[in-house]
């Protein structure tokens, strides 16, 4: 397992670079659009593409912006590179919860007498992950009352809210934050984005 994360700590590295995440994107949409016509598959995938890029260029164009030549093409490129980015975004984080689930499995079965070493891995990971909190526990706070008070609860529930609370909370900050921007350059600018959503509501 060592010697796999070893092998594997540059690609992660590579492929965590926004750089290279781009290229591949872009790599992507170019093979649609010149490889696709031998092959029925690829093809549909780029005619089911070409059919969203031009829908949302259509709505903005007729109801949000008024686009040009140079816009135009823009905004088409833009949105593109935004719905394959968002597709392989998708992609990969499914491929991530599944080869987890795997593992999970594995660990579960002991598949291939594989448990002991994801256990050695993950209880590593776990102690280097708790360090932080010990290093500021108090001298008199015993350690299994602080770790039931931060860490390790009780009744197995985990110490942070729900999926669905924090969802909900992001939401909440975006809108406050996107609000608040509006209100400034209103204010401060000579955009007045306040004035142009009410017009368009």
């Amino acid at each position: 397992m060592a010697l796999i994360r070893l092998i594997a700590a540059p690609i992660r590295r590579l492929a965590s670079s926004r750089l290279v995440q781009f290229g591949v994107v872009v790599a992507i949409i170019l093979i649609l659009e010149n490889f696709s016509d031998n092959r029925a598959f690829l093809s549909q995938l780029a005619d089911m593409l070409d059919k969203a890029v031009d829908g949302t260029v259509q709505f903005v164009s007729d109801h949000l912006l008024r686009l040009r030549t140079f816009s135009k093409s823009l905004l088409t490129d833009s949105v593109m590179i935004v719905y394959v980015y968002i597709i392989c975004l998708v992609i990969f984080t499914v491929l991530r919860f599944v080869v987890r689930l795997l593992i999970d499995v594995a660990g579960w079965t002991n598949f291939l007498w594989l448990r002991n070493t994801i256990a050695r891995e993950r209880g590593i990971a776990a102690y280097r992950a708790w360090l932080p909190l010990e290093r500021i526990r108090p001298r008199d706070c015993p350690q299994d009352v602080w770790e039931e008070q931060y860490a390790w609860p009780k009744d197995d529930k985990p110490p942070y809210p729900p999926l669905h609370w924090r969802m909900l909370r992001e939401v909440v900050a975006y809108v406050i934050l996107i609000a608040l921007v509006a209100v400034l350059l209103q204010l401060f600018t000579p955009f007045p984005v306040l004035t142009w959503i009410g017009g368009r509501i």
